[in-house]
């Protein structure tokens, strides 16, 4: 499958297009600027330039699915978030439906289904935002999954997560980059995973066994 990563040179992104490069798939890296693309041009990955803020129909040409991983970042003002976190992803969601590339993996954040009771003050345009978004996909006729991280870290991957519809206990809990971008390996040609919304967190199973689970569930 030929795979439009939007946020590719992000840090879940970047750590994605290298697993998909090992992987059956070919990762396309969905860069803003032209100073990103000698990056992926090292690693043998390729990069289409489209920025979320403009006309980006031209990046879904050839594709086979979607990874929408672009985040506004938490030091941009809140009207940023909007415009990248809601309004960059729901544009996304319609040029996929307008291209005919039916699988899509949106990258979103834990709690944002839940009660906004669970936000803080501070993350609540954050939240608004994602969820904004993933309603949106949900009311799709895309073969969706929402994948929806607790707090990311940098440390290595175990291959060890909790993956489920909903995670009870999830208070103090965190979920390394790395381990997020191979779930998205692992699930992207997975049906079984088609118009769910799923927790993620580090966690006893191997992600192999955690997907399989979810068959039961």
């Amino acid at each position: 499958m030929n795979v439009l990563i939007i946020g590719g040179n992000g840090q879940i992104g970047t750590r994605l297009c290298k697993k998909l490069k090992d992987s059956e798939h070919v990762p396309v890296a969905m860069v803003r600027k032209e100073e990103q693309i000698s990056k992926f041009q090292k690693k043998g990955i390729a990069t289409v330039l489209a920025d979320l803020e403009r006309d980006f129909s031209h990046a879904f040409k050839g594709m086979d699915a979607i990874v929408f991983t672009a985040g506004s970042g938490g030091d941009t003002p809140k009207s940023q978030t909007k415009v990248i976190d809601r309004d960059g992803a729901i544009k996304a969601i319609d040029e996929a439906e307008n291209a005919g590339v039916s699988r899509f993996i949106m990258v979103s954040a834990l709690k944002a289904n839940r009660s906004n009771d669970l936000w803080s003050d501070a993350m609540q345009h954050y939240y608004e935002a994602k969820a904004a978004a993933d309603d949106h996909l949900r009311k799709s006729d895309l073969d969706y999954t929402i994948l929806m991280p607790g707090r990311l870290t940098n440390e290595d991957g175990t291959d060890k997560v909790e993956l489920k519809k909903k995670i009870e206990e999830i208070e103090g809990r965190t979920v390394p980059r790395d381990d997020v971008a191979s779930v998205i390996t692992e699930i992207i040609d997975t049906p079984s995973t088609f118009g769910m919304s799923l927790d993620l967190l580090q966690g006893d199973k191997t992600i192999e066994e955690a997907i399989k689970a979810l068959d039961t569930k």
